[in-house]
């Protein structure tokens, strides 16, 4: 049988549509339908047919300003093979971040339909760099009061927020800011953090450093807007004052001033593995609504020899 891989054309959103799936991972666990939920471009929307049959379907999401895609956020397919060759002969390589509910790995069917996927991307060149919670609040969870431990100071200029991170990165936990250190040096992954903020369309006028009342940098807040959702942009601590809990001052300060602005919702995300960052949300009120998985594109397929 002929394999056709390539994008959609304007216009072809059914053909999306018509690989049967039974949504228990990805955006289809939490309701989502690709053609009522984001605004994806048909030409970062690849399928793969045999016979002209959809038997894998890939859809890369970019904001409405930018001129690539920043993420792979939906994968499905009833044909592993072609899913594989999908994603090895598409453009396209970003990071793939796939949306899991909280018990997927005690579900056997969830654990399954998410199995199925990692291994196909990492057969295809990508690689596991993390898993991820991500925490909705809402005022139902109750507003935390403010420590005052910390005076919270409106950034003065991107230089100045600049050296805040390169001081935060110093020792960080977050796993894609280590990758980008590991890949660029300190300075790039700053400068990437800080074009993420600027990315953003929510104001500068909400970012926050903290300092101790002696006047030293304690750590950075941004509250920040996606195109989806106000979220927690950015919680870090300086290396000087970790171990102190300074997280959760940071994260209530963020919080305070995104309902300030009319916000009815908030959400966040950690890395499972930064356990003071976890127990911030949780003392926060900020309950796991779900898990999501990280892989990055190496272009070496797991099959390869040396891989």
């Amino acid at each position: 049988m002929s394999l056709t891989i390539r994008a959609l054309l304007p216009g072809e959103e059914p053909l999306f549509d018509s690989l049967p799936d039974p949504g228990l991972v990805g955006f289809a666990a939490f309701g989502g339908t690709y053609s009522g939920m984001r605004a994806y471009r048909p030409e970062w929307t690849w399928i793969a047919q045999r016979d002209g049959v959809v038997v894998a379907r890939a859809a890369w999401w970019g904001g409405p300003d930018d001129t690539e895609p920043r993420v792979l956020d939906w994968f499905d397919f009833t044909d592993a093979d072609a899913a594989v060759q999908l994603l090895r002969q598409s453009p396209l390589h970003t990071e793939y971040s796939l949306r899991l509910p909280p018990a997927w790995r005690e579900d056997e069917k969830i654990h399954h339909e998410a199995r199925i996927r990692i291994v196909a991307a990492e057969t295809a060149g990508y690689e596991h760099l993390v898993d991820r919670y991500r925490y909705r609040w809402t005022p139902e969870c109750g507003l935390p009061p403010r420590p005052g431990r910390l005076e919270h100071r409106p950034v003065s200029g991107e230089r100045e927020i600049f050296e805040a991170f390169k001081l935060i990165h110093q020792g960080t936990l977050d796993a894609h800011a280590r990758l980008a250190i590991e890949r660029g040096g300190v300075d790039a992954a700053t400068q990437e953090e800080v074009d993420f903020l600027n990315w953003m369309p929510s104001p500068r006028e909400w970012w926050r450093l903290a300092y101790t009342p002696s006047g030293q940098l304690a750590g950075i807040s941004i509250p920040g807007r996606n195109h989806s959702d106000p979220i927690v942009g950015f919680i870090g601590v300086t290396p000087a004052h970790r171990g102190n809990g300074y997280g959760y001052d940071l994260l209530v300060e963020c919080t305070h001033i995104l309902v300030e602005n009319g916000v009815d919702h908030v959400v966040g995300a950690t890395d499972q593995p930064n356990f003071p960052m976890h127990k911030a949300f949780t003392k926060a009120g900020y309950p796991v609504v779900e898990h999501r998985t990280d892989l990055v594109w190496t272009g070496v397929p797991r099959d390869a020899p040396g891989a």
